[in-house]
């Protein structure tokens, strides 16, 4: 029976146990130019010294008009490369496998002076008012994310994950709450993201996975569910996503439609769900920070791999740290092992 110290291996993407550092934003870009600083390279390498498996740097934007803010990390300049090629391989010499979040913020962005998005609907009266992207713009916008992804796979990364989660670009065109467009991306709400996926399959090496970040669950009123969700994965698993990054929510003010869990695991029935109408691998995420229960979640198969956001950004040793909870074997950095003597 699989644990959370049990190998996996999807496509060419081999991982030494099933823990996964999640994408979190840390806005610690000073310089606002998008490149990756000290900080970054510290605050990943230390979770791949500290054990985890699997690291997913933070949502990095396909162009400056897509950031969340101006201290995000980007990717739409071949002199962002570099830093972060420092960060891959320097987690690489530690044992840890390392995958990228690529995305753009849409009507979410809060330093732009007009964001876009699908359709000019703002996200609440504390966001600038979005405009409406043209047909040409949508078609323009998935070649920044296919470059986004080719300077990606420069920079050495075992995998790449596409944002479709949070109320985000991706997000948004899926939504019927946020794209009211009377064009082609408007008839499918999942073409957009069905394109970006196709472009970056093909700057992918064939054996690099493809991960989708979706949320399975809007908490608005008129927001879409499980069921909805299940049917606009199918189509993103036909253009190849290799296996899907299952959270909830970030769309628009909670109202109607439920408010997020606040207990340990609250969004794994949502994983459990993708993986059993699609069979295919899921990433768990929600308050799993608790050694006992994220080893249950492998264990009873409702999840591939689980990723501990909170978790790890109190305590990069975590992965470590669940070993000798659990005591499961696992690799201790030889300048560490007094600490974990059982």
């Amino acid at each position: 029976m699989n644990d959370l110290f049990t190998p996996y291996k999807l496509k060419g993407l081999e991982m030494k146990n099933r823990i996964v550092m999640p994408p979190m934003c840390q806005y610690s870009v000073n310089a606002k130019d998008g490149i990756a600083t000290d900080f970054h390279y510290l605050h990943y390498v230390s979770r791949a010294i500290g054990g985890a498996g699997f690291i997913i740097i933070e949502m990095t934007d396909v162009e400056p008009d897509g950031r969340i803010s101006d201290f995000d990390l980007g990717l739409w300049s071949d002199d962002q490369i570099p830093a972060l090629k420092r960060i891959v391989e320097a987690c690489h010499k530690y044992g840890a496998k390392v995958g990228i979040q690529i995305a753009h913020a849409g009507r979410k962005a809060e330093d732009v002076e007009v964001p876009v998005a699908p359709s000019a609907i703002a996200f609440d009266e504390n966001y600038k008012q979005p405009r409406a992207l043209s047909t040409e713009e949508v078609r323009e916008m998935v070649e920044k994310f296919r470059k986004a992804v080719q300077r990606a796979v420069k920079a050495g990364v075992d995998a790449i994950e596409i944002h479709g989660a949070h109320g985000y670009l991706i997000h948004q065109f899926h939504s019927p709450l946020t794209n009211k467009r009377d064009d082609e991306y408007g008839e499918d709400l999942t073409k957009f993201g069905c394109e970006v996926l196709r472009a970056a399959k093909e700057e992918m090496p064939e054996d690099m996975p493809l991960i989708m970040r979706i949320s399975a669950k809007e908490y608005v009123e008129a927001g879409y569910d499980i069921e909805e969700s299940i049917e606009f994965a199918k189509k993103y698993q036909e253009e190849g996503v290799d296996i899907f990054d299952i959270s909830s929510g970030g769309e628009g003010p909670i109202g109607a439609g439920g408010r997020p869990g606040t207990h340990a695991g609250y969004q794994v029935p949502l994983a459990r769900e993708i993986k059993k109408a699609l069979n295919v691998p899921v990433i768990a995420v929600g308050r799993l920070d608790e050694p006992t229960l994220a080893n249950a979640v492998i264990g009873n198969e409702e999840a591939d791999l689980i990723a501990v956001g909170r978790g790890m950004l109190r305590n990069p040793y975590w992965a470590l740290e669940a070993s000798k909870k659990l005591n499961k074997e696992t690799e201790i950095p030889k300048q560490y092992v007094d600490g974990f003597r059982r």
